[in-house]
């Protein structure tokens, strides 16, 4: 083309270099007049492909506009031409990737359903089979409404006073505190931190709830005020009805500060993940101490455990997930934002790749947490319909029509097959209207106002609010209706296309003023690059339209001066806007209304709600700069409207208080599945049961180096007592209040013989070690069997621990391992390791848990814990697992024929299993499939489990949801008292799929070099999904290495790990 030759040299640049060279080529700067001539072809391939960056294109805009040089101008324009072109076709890129992805995800949806209908229909009548198709029929109707039947439940009310609940929320990100919130500071301390808060302090006044405690992370660093570093904080005493019975000291709402992550430093949420293990095993110390102290107040000496445990976002949603598997109680998730839909949303921008964007938001560790969340949980909060349908409807674990089919099934006592979809309910948030002050519409409120700040007449203002002063200064005639804008400076909040719309809309810049509440700022310079850029671009255009004294945007403001800016504004009959792109439930709506000003709102997402709810103003394409200005004027302009949407307001606003969100929400969670710990409470560490022997006791007594009279003589006691242990102290002081009762005669048995002093314990010797060391090494050969040199380890872990005379007395042994329990012991014996050497034997992958010399049948065979048997069994199908299983693993889609044929890469080994362990033999593992791609498929179906490869790749295991190692240690704190901090758990530098899960925690973490050359982890991850870097913290004094398995140098490293 003529006069754009440069064209044909660039793509003859691209063509001649390659992708792989540009791909490849690192940018060097290049002056434009190097030896008096600009070389495009060289600047193209080496800047503009390699460094194209779209942020840039008006910054270079601005410079073609102010050069001289024609040349130069020339060469500019050409780089932004190509930089356009560039932008476009990596857009069109990335649009057809997503495209692809979204048709494939389609395609495996459909083709769960497949299977989970024919699956289910087999025990179906031909009836059943009828209305389970016109269920999912009727699912799949485009306008047909999520609805729920509400007639079978009984709503909360003043009658469960005696309830007396605990309950547990969390919320770990950003600045948590009770008072002078510090909203807006940065994009992890918003809406969230108030919401969960008062939701805290509105729970602890409902009829029923006795406490409340609302965790998340300690902060103790010099970034952040002290307040955020102090372990509690009471938010309220709860209700004052206290039923004249005597409540105890611990009732009310407290902020519970867990520390975990960087101690010394402010962590950003993106960065805690691999610390949520170190999170919930803190908070589990919390818990299973306060159920105690609970238990002594208000539960006849037992404790009183979780109502419901509540994650609030992604990362709680994962802790609060593990804390319900561990104390076995119901999970709610509250999601807020959801990680697939800001995914979707970024994607669809064509700016940045997946790979980019997992780069900088974890995107897929959060999707993998809320993937977890729905697997856990009872029941989900959500504030919309919009949120279930088009948010939740993007997951894995959750699909609209086959949880109504599921529903329908459980409801006719039909088998799901171990199949199961958590509840959505829409439970808009609350809001404290404590604060607000409903004014009649008089004809004295138009010339409040004036005669507040002082009118033309010369009159003294009054005193008014410091925030209106610092609003109105802003302003050249603050008498004029406000348009009130809220929020953080997001670009999703799109208060530029506000400002844009005021700007151009002379009759509305007539009529009325703009104020803009963006948070607080001290320099822009040091925010956030979008929050940073969103403000500059906002000094941009007031300059543009010359906007000045129109348009108010205060630097800074306390949460406590929210309601006099909402009060402000309504004086002055403004108006309210919340012009989001999309925005999940719109809180600042339902406060505006409370202080009687009607909205103007996007019609995307939560708005919609309350806009049907309320009927208090206009919705709005956001995206439609003429419409948000035709919504504002309308309601500036004709009064009458404003009045009625103001009257309509105040009339519905009561749905939105937080006893009626609270009433709602007890209600809901009643009507969920209750299960909390069935075993008996009389066997903590520091308890005797009432039918354990008291030589037994003494015994215990004696190990720790104490010497007892029998004539159970306290001043004997006296000197020994003085400086021991004071558990020590109230465990003797026990025994010899057990030793002054009368002594019964010896019961004889059946056969006339006396019973034997020295009988055995019924509890595992476990609850009396202060200490555990935890052998998880997996090291086995490429058959998958174990490795001699794993017996020779363990002799070594065994002479380190016992070389130290002070910590071998109250030291203990567990192994941690995927072999069956059969095999474990032949291994063992092998090695002529006994097993009595062990306290604990987890086997199966956590499958099952075993106590040897304890839980044993009369022939001396071992049978694992009936209690951890139980506790694991929550949502176990077995058998619709392994036809899913074997379904999956034989075909690429799986579908597949399900004939057991020679070709099959798996092998079902009975051998390995149990009735909670599902095992296969990997008899190829090119064709295995990696876990997050069996997960995937699993949840489709409603399965949920703990798929994981292990045994140096050579078999796949499925154990329950609430299985795990990892787990598994946590079980022996919350059933034996063991702390998880008092733990050393000794891997190799690699292992099974559960790997990672091991490493992170309280408990102390010895890796030990060299040993373990080949795990299963490579199949673990797909490509794109998250990184170990998200599960397994970089830098942790709680994890130390060893390069030797010797005594000695396990000795040392155990020392060193002690004083951590």
């Amino acid at each position: 083309m003529a006069g754009n030759e440069w064209i044909n040299g660039y793509l003859e640049a691209i063509l001649h270099s390659g992708a792989s060279a540009i791909d490849d080529h690192k940018p060097s700067q290049v002056n434009l007049r190097e030896r008096g001539h600009f070389n495009p072809t060289k600047y193209f391939v080496e800047e503009v492909v390699t460094g194209v960056d779209e942020t840039d294109l008006h910054r270079t805009w601005i410079k073609v506009v102010a050069t001289r040089n024609t040349h130069e101008r020339s060469s500019r324009l050409e780089n932004m031409c190509w930089r356009i072109w560039h932008l476009t076709r990596k857009k069109k890129q990335l649009e057809g990737e997503e495209l692809q992805r979204l048709a494939n995800r389609r395609w495996l949806r459909e083709q769960g359903h497949r299977d989970v209908t024919e699956d289910m229909s087999e025990d179906l009548s031909e009836g059943e089979k009828g209305d389970t198709m016109g269920e999912l029929v009727q699912c799949e109707t485009p306008r047909k409404k999520f609805q729920r039947n509400f007639s079978n439940l009984e709503v909360w009310s003043d009658d469960n006073k005696g309830k007396r609940l605990y309950i547990v929320l969390i919320s770990l990100h950003g600045l948590v505190r009770g008072e002078n919130m510090e909203l807006g500071c940065d994009s992890d301390t918003g809406g969230q931190v108030k919401y969960v808060v008062e939701l805290a302090r509105a729970l602890a006044m409902m009829p029923g709830v006795y406490r409340v405690d609302l965790f998340t992370r300690q902060i103790s660093s010099p970034e952040v005020d002290w307040s955020y570093g102090e372990p509690t904080e009471m938010l309220s005493s709860g209700s004052e009805d206290a039923d004249g019975m005597d409540v105890g000291e611990s009732r009310g709402a407290y902020i519970i500060r867990i520390p975990f992550g960087p101690r010394d430093k402010y962590v950003h949420k993106e960065l805690l993940w691999p610390h949520i293990p170190e999170f919930v095993d803190g908070a589990l110390a919390h818990i299973l101490n306060m159920s105690k102290v609970l238990g002594e107040q208000i539960g006849g000496g037992q404790p009183v455990w979780p109502y419901v445990i509540h994650g609030h976002y992604a990362d709680a949603g994962d802790s609060a997930a593990l804390l319900s598997g561990a104390l076995n109680v119901p999970m709610v998730l509250t999601g807020h934002s959801l990680g697939r839909n800001k995914l979707e949303q970024l994607l669809k921008q064509g700016r940045q790749s997946k790979e980019d964007i997992n780069s900088t938001y974890r995107i897929m560790r959060r999707i993998e947490a809320e993937e977890l969340s729905l697997d856990a949980a009872e029941m989900v909060v959500t504030s919309t319909r919009q949120e279930i349908d088009e948010q939740w409807g993007l997951y894995d674990g959750f699909d609209v029509k086959l949880e109504k089919v599921l529903r329908a099934r459980a409801r006719r006592g039909v088998n799901c097959h171990g199949r199961y979809m958590p509840r959505m309910v829409v439970i808009p948030p609350g809001m404290d209207f404590s604060s607000v002050v409903v004014q009649e519409d008089t004809t004295e409120v138009d010339g409040e106002l004036t005669s507040l700040i002082g009118g033309t007449d010369g009159s003294s203002p009054r005193a008014v609010p410091p925030i209106w002063s610092e609003v109105m200064r802003f302003l050249a005639n603050p008498h004029k209706p406000m348009i009130l804008a809220l929020s953080r400076p997001d670009p999703k909040k799109n208060i530029t296309t506000l400002l844009k719309a005021f700007g151009e809309c002379p009759p509305l810049r007539e009529l009325a003023n703009l104020t803009l509440i963006m948070g607080n700022r001290e320099d822009i310079d040091v925010l956030s690059g979008g929050n940073a850029s969103v403000l500059t671009t906002v000094l941009k255009l007031i300059d543009k339209y010359d906007l000045y004294g129109l348009v108010a945007y205060p630097k800074h403001h306390k949460q406590t001066d929210v309601p006099d800016i909402y009060r402000l504004a309504a004086k002055t009959k403004g108006v309210f806007i919340n012009p989001a792109l999309v925005e999940p439930f719109g809180l600042t709506l339902i406060e505006a209304a409370a202080h009687g000003l009607p909205m103007v709102a996007t019609k995307n997402g939560g708005p919609v709600d309350i806009h049907r709810a309320l009927n208090n103003g206009l919705l709005v394409d956001p995206h439609d700069q003429k419409a948000i200005a035709d919504a504002l004027l309308k309601l500036v302009a004709e009064k009458n409207l404003w009045h009625e949407c103001r009257k309509n307001g105040w009339k519905n606003i009561h749905l939105f208080s937080w006893p009626e969100h609270c009433r709602t929400y007890l209600t809901r969670v009643a009507a969920c599945r209750m299960r909390h710990p069935q075993w008996q409470t009389d066997t903590p560490v520091d308890d005797m049961a009432s039918n354990e022997s008291l030589g037994d006791s003494l015994k215990d007594v004696q190990d720790m180096s104490l010497r007892l009279s029998f004539d159970g003589d306290k001043s004997s006691l006296n000197g020994s007592l003085e400086n021991a242990d004071p558990e020590v102290q109230d465990q003797v002081g026990r025994i010899l209040s057990k030793m002054k009762k009368p002594a019964s005669d010896p019961k004889e048995d059946t056969g006339g013989k006396k019973q034997t002093e020295n009988v055995v314990n019924k509890y595992p010797v476990l609850r009396r070690r202060k200490r555990l060391i935890v052998i998880a090494l997996d090291l086995y050969n490429s058959n998958g069997n174990p490795d001699s040199k794993m017996l020779q380890v363990i002799q070594e872990i065994f002479k380190a621990v016992r070389s130290d005379p002070q910590t071998s007395k109250f030291s203990g042994f567990a192994l941690a391992t995927a072999m069956p329990v059969s095999e474990t012991l032949e291994f063992l014996k092998t090695g002529k390791i006994q097993e009595t050497d062990f306290d604990a034997l987890i086997c199966g992958c956590g499958s099952e848990m075993y106590y040897p010399g304890v839980y044993t049948e009369e022939n001396g065979k071992l049978y694992p814990d009936p209690d951890y048997t139980s506790h694991i069994d929550y949502r176990w199908g077995h058998e619709g697992l392994k036809k899913t299983i074997w379904n999956s693993m034989n075909s690429k889609d799986g579908g597949g024929d399900l004939s057991k044929d020679s070709s099959s890469p798996i092998q079902e080994d009975e051998k390995s299993g149990n009735s909670h362990c599902v095992s296969y033999l990997i008899k190829d593992p090119s064709k295995a499939k990696r876990v997050d791609d069996l997960r995937q498929k699993l949840r489709m179906r409603g399965l949920r489990c703990h798929p994981m490869y292990c045994r140096n790749s050579t078999r796949m295991q499925v154990v329950p949801f609430l299985a795990s190692r990892a787990q598994a240690l946590r079980y022996l704190y919350v059933r034996w008292g063991l702390n998880v901090a008092n733990m050393y758990v000794i891997l190799g530098e690699t292992g099974d799929t559960d790997y990672e899960e091991m490493i992170s925690g309280t408990h102390k973490t010895v890796i030990m070099k060299g040993l373990v050359e080949k795990g299963s982890e490579e199949l673990l991850r797909t490509s794109g999904s998250y990184l170990r870097d998200d599960i397994v913290p970089g830098e942790s004094p709680l994890v130390a290495y060893t390069t030797c398995a010797t005594a000695e140098e396990i000795s040392n490293v155990l020392k060193a790990l002690s004083k951590s």
